[in-house]
């Protein structure tokens, strides 16, 4: 059994965007490289605002976009192995899940709900007829609070969103995967109903033992329920480790400008976190993405891309302020990765 439940090794991802001509190459996923333990079920949330390349980083792992480079590799298992010798097909849908952003979007109207939830459980062979899945998805509704009876027979626009997205979180329970990937999946509820779907993963996290990776803008719900953090910047994970460690002392200036963002009791939160447009510049910077609004900025920030700087045994972040650090007087230790 291998060590980590999921292991991203130098993995990137570069389009193309305008023509073939005068098109520009930006790279979504650059040089990413993070892991998941696999000795106990665990939730990693990658946190990042729109335009961070989280999303482009869910699809990799979910074999929906291919990496330019890198590996990936669940429970030792490679996804992109050359020749096609990897994980594929069932093996991998039986270990890997989905849960994505809009449920009305994974449903079809035309196309019962319960049918999807039959299929899965028949065509990944985790049943052997239509009686064994039934009981089977009476089983995993049950799990998120929903009844058999309430579901079978009704078309996707018969349920409220906060339902739907219940819905998809049991079909992905199905196979009983060692990993679901759930894609911004509370952004498209109710804000009354989120809490229900984020302490819906902690419960399932240790019914099942399913390990989770929580893609998602929304710090706060982050650090609820993770218990590790990867923090993106234009493509960059400038930040990963134990999600208190980093959410009490961050080691990179990008994360604690999204924890300014934050709203507590005694500071109100009087409009969103302001951020710039997306530029396709500062993805292809040979520097400091962040260096242009950074308050640590120093010189070498805007001539040389930063160490990735193990800041404690868990823990890295992708900057040059760690490596200033005092050991003695922080009680860190900062040292400089070999590549």
């Amino acid at each position: 059994m291998s060590e980590n439940l999921l292991e991203l090794r130098n993995v990137s991802k570069a389009f193309r965007i305008g023509g073939l001509v005068f098109g520009t190459r930006l790279v979504a996923v650059d040089d990413v490289s993070l892991s998941l333990p696999a000795a106990a079920p665990s939730i990693l949330s990658i946190v990042g605002e729109s335009g961070s390349g989280k999303t482009t980083l869910a699809r990799i792992i979910l074999e929906l976009e291919r990496p330019t480079s890198g590996d990936v590799l669940i429970d030792g298992h490679p996804l992109f192995e050359k020749g096609g010798a990897g994980l594929k097909g069932k093996d991998y849908y039986r270990s890997v899940q989905p849960i994505f952003q809009n449920p009305f979007e994974a449903f079809s109207a035309r196309k019962k709900v319960d049918r999807y939830l039959y299929n899965a459980a028949l065509r990944l062979n985790i049943a052997r007829n239509r009686k064994e899945a039934r009981e089977i998805v009476a089983e995993v509704l049950e799990s998120v609070g929903l009844d058999l009876s309430r579901v079978e027979g009704k078309y996707a626009n018969q349920f409220s969103g906060g339902e739907l997205q219940r819905i998809s979180v049991a079909r992905s329970l199905i196979p009983r995967p060692k990993l679901i990937v759930a894609d911004e999946p509370v952004s498209m509820i109710d804000a009354s109903l989120r809490m229900n779907i984020v302490n819906l993963f902690l419960e399932l996290k240790e019914q099942y033992k399913v390990s989770f990776v929580y893609i998602t803008h929304d710090l706060s719900t982050a650090y609820y329920v993770s218990d590790y953090i990867g923090i993106m910047y234009r493509g960059s994970v400038v930040e990963y480790g134990p999600s208190e460690q980093i959410l009490t002392d961050s080691a990179h200036p990008y994360t604690e400008l999204l924890l300014d963002s934050v709203p507590t009791v005694d500071h109100k939160w009087e409009r969103d976190l302001a951020l710039p447009d997306l530029e396709v510049k500062e993805f292809q910077a040979q520097a400091c993405k962040f260096a242009k609004r950074c308050r640590y900025v120093e010189a070498i920030c805007e001539r040389s891309i930063p160490p990735l700087v193990q800041v404690s045994a868990e823990r890295q972040a992708l900057c040059y302020k760690p490596v200033d650090f005092d050991p003695q007087a922080t009680g860190k230790h900062a040292e400089v990765l070999q590549s």
